[in-house]
């Protein structure tokens, strides 16, 4: 959203202000913006609960304490540093890789919305005008924008009220398949289809961009025992997408044939289709073979939690009598709370 509206910002006051085109005033504030909040990556970012970043003065001991204790009660293993054996692991299995091209697809099938400018720069007036201005085509994406932002928040909430993951990842595939059919039909039959429906189209496809977020919780479900092997993954799936969309997308999104593309839509939706089935073999797998795993290792964490509480208490017993030959007033104290 904010990008959006800055770009309509600088176009409308910055053109031409000091010899340098709109578009060049872009890159050079993109710049800026980026280069400070690099540098602020240094302090801002925490790290790991059990090992903060000493640089960010927020961080409190006891955000991490809450950190780990929430990873307990939830069943997750501690965050630990990466080794050898935890890549030897990770590649070895098949998670990664599964998890990468559903990632991949998931990001790839919905990759539409990303040309919504292009599909208003190429409108015109029947005078053959521009239908939209500069400043305007800049601006008319902030309202996807801004669908986007409330159903990622809605995609995620569900989830944690539903706890579910993988149906909410297929009825958002499901409803990303809408624009790609309307949109396949528009772009090699633009009289059979209004032109309502493709900007509705293009509206829609914001709906369908929390995937991410609940592929990525659904990992963290799926391999708690292992966090070496989730941080991989997480890192394998985001590298692997920018690697191939440097590429695949100037082939099959050329500006040259916006807005009709020739395999666009078509290639999204098959990608969606891949998502559908991918995430139903997911689940069947993480039911049938990995869910017992998790159980396991939830049962053994619980043991280790329990025995370090029995542990705690039997200190805090060996340490009472002592405690009571302090004088009367300590052996009152104590009393009242145990009575409590």
């Amino acid at each position: 959203m904010l990008s959006g509206a800055m770009q309509a910002a600088i176009s409308d006051t910055l053109d031409g202000h000091s010899g340098l085109a709109g578009w060049r005033w872009l890159f050079v504030i993109n710049a800026i913006i980026t280069v400070v909040w690099g540098f602020a990556g240094f302090f801002m970012l925490p790290d790991l609960p059990n090992r903060p970043n000493p640089r960010a003065f927020w961080f409190k001991k006891i955000h991490g304490e809450l950190s780990l204790e929430r990873l307990a009660r939830n069943g997750r293993a501690e965050p630990k540093r990466m080794t050898w054996a935890g890549i030897k692991r990770t590649f070895s299995g098949w998670v990664v890789y599964f998890i990468s091209i559903l990632y991949i697809a998931t990001v790839l099938g919905t990759y539409g919305y990303v040309y919504f400018s292009l599909f208003l720069k190429s409108l015109k007036n029947p005078d053959g005008t521009p239908r939209w201005t500069v400043s305007q085509v800049n601006a008319i994406p902030i309202g996807g924008s801004a669908i986007n932002v409330v159903f990622v928040w809605i995609w995620a909430l569900l989830s944690d009220y539903l706890k579910t993951r993988w149906t909410l990842i297929v009825l958002q595939a499901v409803i990303g398949i809408i624009p790609c059919i309307v949109m396949s039909i528009w772009t090699t039959h633009p009289d059979t289809v209004a032109l309502s429906a493709a900007y509705a189209s293009y509206f829609i496809s914001y709906v369908c961009l929390g995937t991410a977020p609940l592929i990525f919780a659904w990992l963290s479900d799926l391999i708690p025992q292992d966090p070496e092997a989730r941080s991989l993954a997480v890192g394998v799936a985001v590298a692997g997408y920018y690697s191939i969309s440097a590429w695949s997308q100037v082939l099959v999104w050329p500006a040259s044939q916006a807005p009709f593309y020739k395999y666009g839509w078509q290639s999204a939706l098959a990608l969606l289709v891949l998502v559908i089935i991918m995430t139903c073999i997911l689940r069947f797998v993480d039911v049938r073979y990995l869910l017992p795993q998790r159980e396991e290792f939830r049962a053994v964490l619980e043991d280790d939690i329990a025995a370090g509480k029995a542990t705690s208490s039997a200190v805090v017993d060996q340490d009472s009598p002592s405690q009571r030959r302090d004088g009367p007033s300590k052996t009152g104290h104590t009393t009242a709370v145990d009575e409590v």
